[in-house]
């Protein structure tokens, strides 16, 4: 077989390769470090390029999926969906392992594979025969129709899973930025438009009956996903701590705040937000605040924080919420805001920027300092200072 270079072809080919290179490298961390989301983002890629295999091949003059291996399994099709979510779920906790109750989200694939292996045994007249009376007029839309509706169900349950990921961090972490959720968002972001356009590309065929050219465009814009899902999932930067955010496991789409490590679990009963406990957890915690002044640790987690009062994380989010009325990420970043309006005052630190100050007094980043200080301020650091 030979395959023909062209303006068509091309494009699909170096997708294809780019794809396949960065999935053996995403597997080959994923097993050097023991990172099961490394593993399941390169399966994701292999998905994503058997999505536009076949019409590489066709446009490359290779036609045995049309003769020899007509209706046999093409792509990971129904399988797809879950990888992604299941992709995300272990980024967010490094414990997850799969269980047999994950078998479930398999089962479409497995069916559907099935299905086509078993009517692509029965030759090459079977197949044209159940083809042309049974599949295409029958079964096609509904499996269409099916794979569809999966599709834009996980990535539903994903967004849920980012949004709620999103609002955790809040609560567990002094400086969000270090447990960054931009590549999520726009891998997601990026999976949506992919998945509209695709959609829109197959209703438009339906309706204008478009030829195998026009088609390319759906796949090209498949493989710029190839591209931008290998190249920024590879290089995304993994947290330095161990992450353990779960689902409830028997709402596919909800969540529930679980600690690190040496944490106490989220079941534990804690005192009512009135009771003597949390008034004096309290006072304690203020008391905490003004004279060790943790909030100057950049990466101050609730959990280092309630290992450092000697309580557990569930009680101390308890105390800072009903306490304070703020989530842990306002409540240390406001502690290092008024630092901030401390130092910058002072004569001696006259020859350091704002950011070197802002970096003394527990920030991280120059982005999280400023959204910080406006929030609680309602000005700038350079109009404060200026006042």
């Amino acid at each position: 077989m030979t395959f023909y270079f062209s303006a068509y072809s091309t494009p699909l080919l170096f997708g294809f390769i780019q794809g396949w290179v960065y999935a053996v490298l995403l597997w080959v961390r994923g097993f050097k470090e023991e990172r099961l989301s490394d593993k399941l983002l390169g399966w994701v890629l292999v998905g994503l390029c058997f999505d536009i295999w076949i019409y590489m091949l066709g446009f490359g003059g290779i036609e045995i999926f049309w003769k020899e291996l007509e209706f046999f399994p093409r792509t990971l099709g129904f399988l797809l969906p879950p990888l992604v979510y299941f992709y995300l779920k272990s980024q967010f906790d490094t414990t997850f392992r799969f269980q047999l109750r994950d078998a479930w989200h398999a089962l479409p694939f497995v069916l559907d594979t099935v299905y086509h292996v078993l009517v692509w045994a029965m030759g090459t007249a079977v197949v044209q025969y159940w083809e042309t009376t049974v599949h295409n007029p029958y079964l096609g839309m509904p499996l269409f129709v099916f794979g569809t509706a999966q599709q834009f169900l996980y990535l539903y349950w994903s967004l849920q899973l980012y949004w709620a990921y999103r609002a955790w961090t809040k609560t567990q972490f002094s400086d969000v930025e270090t447990i960054s959720f931009r590549w999520f968002r726009n891998f997601l972001i990026a999976l949506t438009i992919t998945l509209v356009f695709s959609l829109l590309m197959t209703l438009l065929d339906l309706w204008l009956d478009l030829d195998y050219w026009q088609d390319w465009w759906g796949n090209l814009v498949g493989v710029v996903l190839i591209y931008y899902v290998s190249i920024e999932g590879y290089a995304q930067a993994q947290p330095g701590r161990r992450l353990i955010f779960r689902e409830v496991d028997t709402n596919i789409g909800t969540s529930e705040v679980s600690e690190e490590p040496l944490a106490k679990p989220a079941k534990e009963s804690v005192p009512a937000p009135t009771s003597p406990e949390i008034i004096e957890s309290h006072t304690k915690l203020l008391a905490f605040m003004a004279s060790e002044k943790p909030y100057l640790d950049p990466d101050l987690s609730l959990a280092d924080l309630a290992r450092r009062l000697h309580t557990n994380s569930v009680l101390l989010s308890q105390v800072i919420n009903t306490g304070a009325g703020k989530n842990f990420n306002d409540f240390v970043n406001e502690y290092r805001v008024e630092e901030f309006k401390r130092q910058v005052r002072e004569p001696a630190n006259a020859h350091l920027s704002f950011l070197g100050l802002a970096l003394d007094c527990g920030f991280n980043s120059k982005a999280t300092f400023n959204r910080a200080f406006k929030k609680f301020t309602g000005a700038s650091p350079k109009e404060f200072a200026e006042t």
